[in-house]
């Protein structure tokens, strides 16, 4: 990354083409990130990951992109998210 020194968590589901396009983006750049597969989860991990999404999002869409704790990207807004891990190219 750029100007950033954490690594982004990007949750998501596996039908959502907006959640793909954000990966291909930060694929792109080669930017370390965790992805959180949530319709993969089952039971109560996948009740405590929904809890942490609401949380950051309480529309619970995807995807939603936790930069760091104080940066959440909802949907795939590229200038948003180039700008906040500070992709300049």
């Amino acid at each position: 990354m750029d100007n950033c020194d954490c690594i982004p968590k990007l949750y998501g589901i596996s039908t959502c083409s907006h959640c793909r396009a954000a990966r291909k983006l930060l694929d792109k750049y080669n930017i370390e990130y965790d992805y959180i597969q949530v319709d993969d989860l089952k039971g109560e991990e996948r009740e405590a990951m929904i809890k942490i999404i609401k949380a950051l999002n309480p529309r619970c869409s995807f995807p939603t992109i936790e930069i760091n704790k104080d940066t959440v990207i909802v949907g795939n807004k590229e200038n948003d998210i180039k700008k906040a891990l500070g992709i300049t190219r």
